[in-house]
């Protein structure tokens, strides 16, 4: 079963929840999932409920959520935060990821930065070394668009992207959001445009938007890398359109022990579909801690025939498969799995594998 089969049949729920920032700013974010934290640092373009299913996002939600207590937020601005906001500085956006973070009341967990969230995320790091375990980055960069360039040509387009928000962002017709959207996911399926064209007109106003990216523009925390002390992993498209992939090699090689990883794609977000997911999410899962696996009761009751058969479908094997290995008939596993499926109190496979897997069952031996 896939993760977003498993999204899909509701396996995996989240819980949406509320905090006041700092300056009295509502502030939404959501968790789910089960084990160690996995926080992910907010970017403008968010809508903790409608990313939840999305054909762009829910592949790396449900991918995290499965090893992590995996919570993201809602940026100030944006998504089911307040939108009505007076400051929408980097300052701001670091407090609110410090409200978030003491909100849930976990002193260490493991950071994720993707894109912009990248250096909120490289900041908290360096400010709270005692809270963070573990940093991601993906897409990141450390320098905005006009710190990064000082030519007349890169002012002129940064300020061409502004106007282009300001005049266009809010219209029924998508094409003004699509320009931006064939730069986070050039490869994406029309159905994936659709979704993010959408996407871009509900999570933000058109001039929150417009202000966000003359904020981004101005990012600078390269002098904040020496700084960051965790285990740090870097992960970078090599054909990235929205951030170059230049910019991944510097944080990288700026912060001491970072390990970088190349992913071929030209997608700024990696797609399902692409080649380079299924090695973004192995380095990933390599990198985050493991959740110790969990003891319930229910697992007391199989018998040692059980557990093994449990072990095997929590591996991804079918029933055939399943037989093959234990040298029984397909009609014995079928009566083994409905006695399993009874005593863990679940009515189908996919929840007992989840389950299952939680548990610490299916870890392929070599």
């Amino acid at each position: 079963m896939s993760f977003t089969q498993i999204m899909d049949s509701r396996l995996f729920k989240q819980t949406i929840h509320f905090a006041h920032g700092h300056d009295g700013v509502q502030l939404a974010y959501a968790s789910a999932g089960r084990g160690p934290l996995l926080i992910k640092a907010a970017t403008w373009l968010s809508h903790v409920e409608f990313d939840w299913l999305s054909p762009v996002w829910r592949h790396v939600l449900g991918a995290l959520s499965a090893h992590a207590t995996f919570v993201r937020y809602d940026e100030r601005g944006c998504g089911l935060s307040d939108w009505d906001v007076a400051d929408l500085s980097f300052d701001s956006w670091l407090r609110d990821l410090e409200t978030v973070a003491d909100a849930l009341g976990i002193e260490r967990f493991s950071l994720l930065g993707i894109s912009q969230g990248a250096s909120i995320a490289i900041a908290y790091a360096a400010r709270h070394p005692e809270r963070v375990s573990h940093l991601v980055v993906h897409g990141g960069y450390a320098r905005g668009r006009l710190v990064r360039s000082h030519a007349p040509a890169e002012r002129e387009e940064a300020d061409m992207m502004c106007r282009l928000i300001e005049l266009g962002w809010g219209r029924d017709d998508p094409s003004f959001r699509q320009f931006f959207t064939s730069q986070f996911i050039p490869e994406g399926t029309p159905e994936q445009h659709r979704w993010f064209n959408e996407l871009e007109r509900i999570s933000s106003s058109p001039a929150n938007a417009a202000r966000f990216l003359r904020e981004f523009n101005a990012i600078d925390v390269t002098s904040l890398l020496p700084q960051v002390r965790c285990p740090t992993l870097v992960l970078h498209s090599t054909r990235d359109l929205r951030v170059p992939f230049a910019e991944g090699r510097l944080i990288a090689g700026a912060i001491a022990g970072a390990r970088f990883v190349p992913i071929d794609s030209a997608n700024h977000l990696i797609l399902e579909q692409e080649p380079g997911w299924a090695r973004w999410l192995a380095e990933v899962h390599a990198f985050l801690p493991e959740a110790p696996p969990a003891h319930d009761p229910l697992f007391d009751t199989l018998t040692a025939r059980e557990r093994q058969l449990l072990d095997l479908l929590a591996q991804g094997r079918d029933n055939a498969q399943i037989a093959a290995t234990l040298g029984v008939s397909e009609k014995t596993v079928r009566n083994h799995l409905t006695s399993v499926f009874s005593k863990l109190e679940v009515d189908n496979r996919g929840r007992a594998i989840v389950m299952a897997r939680d548990s610490g069952f299916g870890k392929l031996r070599h």
